[in-house]
């Protein structure tokens, strides 16, 4: 567990994400059945919840997601091991896809989603539960802000955007899924906010 702490290279679920996503991303002719399709569709199967969270629509898109689980990711698998890791990202890509699917069923939106954003969201929350005091540099602010504080603000962001429909074409609520999902793992494992926010 301990041999990847002092290098650049991310530990092997970490490492297996990022590559397996930047392979189907160059793939390029896979089956539009592996995104996550609303149950009214006729398309949706239950596989499809977590082939989605491969799939990436630019390289943008796939970019900022494996830089994310490179620098989220990669430590908290350092820290947890990769058993216990493998089994927080994928809760939190499965449960930002439910939580996408319930939001569309109520919406009768019959789009497909895409990508591991809500993964990602996930190891976001649970970077800023472990080491909230860690300082975060964000290209739109002129200084590093804490993680914890970077966690409230983005997900603030997030559920904005979703409820006022602003920035059509991204599940901000998947996003929040995938934190909501984490957030929910992470207490059954014994964490508890104030264990964050008293450190």
């Amino acid at each position: 567990m301990n041999q990847y702490r002092k290098t650049f290279m991310p530990p092997p679920v970490s490492l297996g994400v990022i590559v397996a996503c930047a392979a189907i991303f160059l793939a390029r002719n896979l089956s539009p059945e592996l995104a996550l399709w609303p149950f009214d569709s006729g398309f949706f199967e239950p596989w499809q919840l977590v082939s989605y969270g491969f799939l990436h629509g630019g390289f943008n898109h796939l970019f900022f997601n494996m830089f994310a689980v490179w620098m989220f990711g990669a430590p908290l698998e350092k820290s947890w091991g990769s058993q216990k890791f493998a089994v927080f990202y994928a809760t939190c890509v499965i449960g930002a896809g439910i939580v996408q699917l319930l939001v569309q069923q109520l919406e009768g939106g019959l789009y497909p989603t895409i990508g591991a954003s809500g993964g990602v969201f996930g190891l976001l929350l649970a970077y800023g539960v472990m080491w909230p005091d860690n300082r975060i540099f964000l290209f739109i602010l002129p200084v590093p802000i804490k993680a914890k504080w970077f966690v409230l603000i983005y997900g603030g962001i997030e559920l904005l955007f979703g409820v006022t429909r602003s920035m059509p074409g991204i599940a901000h609520f998947a996003h929040l899924g995938g934190m909501i999902f984490g957030a929910g793992l992470l207490y059954k494992w014994g964490w508890r906010p104030s264990m964050t926010w008293k450190r």
